[in-house]
């Protein structure tokens, strides 16, 4: 398993993490991405020590915090030969202080989370969206705090605007306060928008992306096809999970299965595996995080390391995957001597 230094700090983290989102299957929505119970995800976890792959992402929001009681509960004993990940900011109670990066909620969401997984730090915590009410310095001098108090090592974000992400760089480097080393995004071959501002943000900042939904919100297992129905155990049968998700024209996620197809073909690999890997050469992108409702998937998932795409493999997905910009990012695109950023 390769690791990858997260960001611009010094803190390694392997290329796949592993989701927790299956962990528990409470409500609608988790239910269908799955149920795993705490023998299970004692399996997966393993499964995955054993790959070399150490880290494990959760969210207090995520069955209402039986995802992160279960991961706590699979982990114990072991404690030290793992990371964790986890995420806080959503709304997770009726009160009017339940929501939110306020001081008051954050620290009571910290203390949830170390509770419920059993340690007493959290390798990286990440405010899973963008408060724009809570002011910034508030935000910051919280985490800073917590930090301090050996509760956080590192900070990240997750689903920021560019203009957030650089506000809050902009309020640390003025209070010196710690800087997000992470940005948890939706990234994949179906949705390719992180490449237009945040991409070139994260590495002129040095901001590592942590991917979610590299499988484009499950289309891209290879599952779903042209002209054929949904299979029945799809998430995507579930309205609460489609209307949560990142929307795609059908014809175009077609043409991209159909370009994972003629380089499966060529490789061998699996389409989910071919997705992953596309992800692994991409610029910032230091962890990809995999889910797994059983053994099977977390195998196969763990297949997309180990080997590389061809730049002529890579550049066929890219042209699939394509789509065109949004201003100003279409007419930056033109002037390229000035944008020196890779970003496709």
């Amino acid at each position: 398993m390769e690791y990858r230094q997260l960001g611009g700090s010094g803190f390694k983290v392997p290329v796949l993490s592993l989701g927790t989102g299956t962990f528990g299957g409470g409500g609608e929505f988790f239910k269908a991405w799955g149920a795993t119970d705490v023998a299970e995800a004692s399996r997966l976890v393993d499964i995955c020590l054993e790959a070399g792959l150490t880290m494990f992402d959760s969210a207090d929001i995520y069955s209402k915090g039986m995802a992160e009681e279960i991961l706590g509960q699979a982990i114990k004993g072991r404690r030290d030969a793992v990371l964790i990940s986890t995420k806080g900011t959503f709304r997770f109670g009726p009160a009017a202080n339940d929501v939110g990066s306020s001081r008051y909620h954050l620290i009571k969401s910290v203390e949830s989370s170390l509770r419920r997984l059993g340690t007493d730090y959290i390798d990286l915590y990440q405010l899973h969206g963008f408060d724009a009410v809570t002011p910034a310095e508030e935000v910051l001098s919280t985490l800073e705090n917590l930090i301090r108090a050996g509760k956080i090592r590192y900070i990240g974000c997750s689903n920021f605007s560019g203009w957030h992400l650089m506000k809050a760089l902009s309020v640390s480097e003025r209070y010196g306060f710690s800087r997000y080393v992470a940005h948890q995004v939706y990234y994949s071959l179906a949705g390719r928008d992180y490449e237009w501002e945040l991409m070139p943000l994260g590495l002129d900042q040095k901001v590592g992306a942590v991917v979610w939904s590299p499988l484009g919100w499950g289309r891209l297992t290879g599952k779903i096809r042209r002209g054929q129905p949904l299979p029945a155990d799809s998430r995507l049968q579930s309205k609460v999970v489609t209307d949560a998700g990142p929307p795609i024209e059908d014809e175009r996620l077609y043409q991209i299965v159909d370009a994972l197809d003629e380089v499966a073909k060529e490789t061998g690999k699996t389409i989910p595996q071919i997705a992953l890997n596309w992800l692994l050469q991409r610029p910032t992108v230091a962890t990809v995080i995999v889910g797994a409702r059983n053994e099977e998937q977390l195998r196969q998932n763990l297949g997309a390391v180990g080997w590389n795409l061809t730049v002529e493999q890579v550049a066929k997905l890219d042209a699939a995957s394509t789509t065109t910009k949004v201003y100003p990012y279409w007419h930056q695109a033109g002037f390229k001597e000035r944008n020196p950023f890779p970003t496709a």
